[in-house]
């Protein structure tokens, strides 16, 4: 079922030809500017991975995986949610140092995902992980790296401008605003998780929401998040005012990853300790993987915040219902 939102009086700034080289260099200038930051590599990586490693993402725990067997192998494979698992696993059989670390152009089928103008099956995003240390596993880090990335998008949304007037002058705000989850549960308590976003975000414009996956005084916890890779402590999720649309919108989901307590700590909350027997998990729980930190960085959803557009379609090609194609027909919104 559609759950399309139409912007009053919307018409998009770029045409169908301005969008398209506009994405074309949005994707270079923001590549640039995020391996320079954060000092990465581009590596190759993979559509999917064989499903006994463990190495796919498990998001929430309650995603089917676009699964099939390959003949040639004898083995079963699945196409990744993300790269989370895998840059790690990467960062040690590419023996990269403290300090440095790789980035991937990472495409993804979330079957289960909903359809709307925020959200698509097919998922394109910017992996990166880079190696640390254990004095880094800090939150002052943290929101070091997290300054780092929205620095290289607002460098990227400066450029943009000069080179589409029809952009104006809207930019996002290099200021972020750092709360925890139970921060925000504190001070809105009578709304549910992506009210709580909305309203922080409309009232900061940038923002990074720290501590996802853990339980709060409610006994909820705000979104969930899968134990194996980030640190509930040390993650987060940032967070843009989108104007078009009047909501926040969630550009990256990133953290320090786990290391071997919180790793078993985590698997004990979540009730997920069949995992410990996975080739991955019993590397991270025996120290054999780097300490890290990484995250994705939503390709089309930052194309769609820079370049002012209404739905996700207008800046990737995908698959919609009927009546999403139907409204966005009618409303002017061009679907790639």
């Amino acid at each position: 079922m559609s759950k399309l939102i139409i912007p009053e009086n919307y018409t998009p700034r770029l045409s169908l030809y301005q969008t398209q080289t506009a994405i074309g260099e949005l994707k270079r200038l923001f590549e640039d500017n995020l391996r320079t930051t954060l000092t990465l590599k581009r590596v190759s990586a993979p559509l999917f991975v064989e499903a006994e490693t463990g190495l796919n993402d498990d998001l929430n725990g309650i995603e089917r995986p676009v699964e099939f067997d390959v003949p040639a192998t004898g083995g079963h494979v699945q196409v990744v949610h993300s790269l989370a698992k895998w840059k790690r696993f990467a960062l040690k059989k590419y023996a990269f140092p403290v300090g440095e670390g790789i980035y991937a152009d990472m495409n993804a089928i979330r079957r289960d995902d909903e359809i709307d103008n925020l959200h698509s099956i097919y998922v394109d995003q910017w992996d990166w992980e880079k190696v640390i240390t254990a004095e880094q596993r800090t939150t002052d880090f943290l929101q070091k790296i997290v300054n780092d990335i929205v620095g290289a998008i607002c460098d990227t949304a400066d450029t943009l401008k000069k080179q589409y007037a029809p952009l104006g002058l809207l930019a996002p705000n290099r200021k972020v605003h750092f709360i925890t989850s139970q921060e925000l549960e504190d001070i809105y308590p009578n709304k549910n998780d992506k009210q709580r976003e909305n309203a922080i975000t409309e009232k900061y414009g940038t923002v990074f929401l720290s501590q996802i996956g853990k339980s709060l005084k409610s006994g909820k916890s705000h979104d969930n998040r899968a134990p194996d890779y980030d640190d509930w402590e040390l993650n987060g999720d940032l967070l843009f005012w989108h104007d078009v649309l009047g909501c926040a919108v969630e550009i990256s989901s990133m953290g320090i990853r786990v290391d071997e307590a919180a790793l078993d700590r985590q698997l004990n909350a979540a009730n997920c300790n069949a995992r410990r027997t996975l080739m991955y998990h019993k590397m991270l729980l025996n120290g054999e993987l780097p300490l890290s930190i990484g995250g994705g960085i939503g390709q089309s959803r930052l194309s769609m915040l820079l370049l002012q557009k209404a739905h996700v379609g207008e800046v990737q090609v995908s698959v919609w219902d009927k009546d999403t194609i139907a409204g966005c027909e009618n409303a002017g919104i061009q679907l790639l």
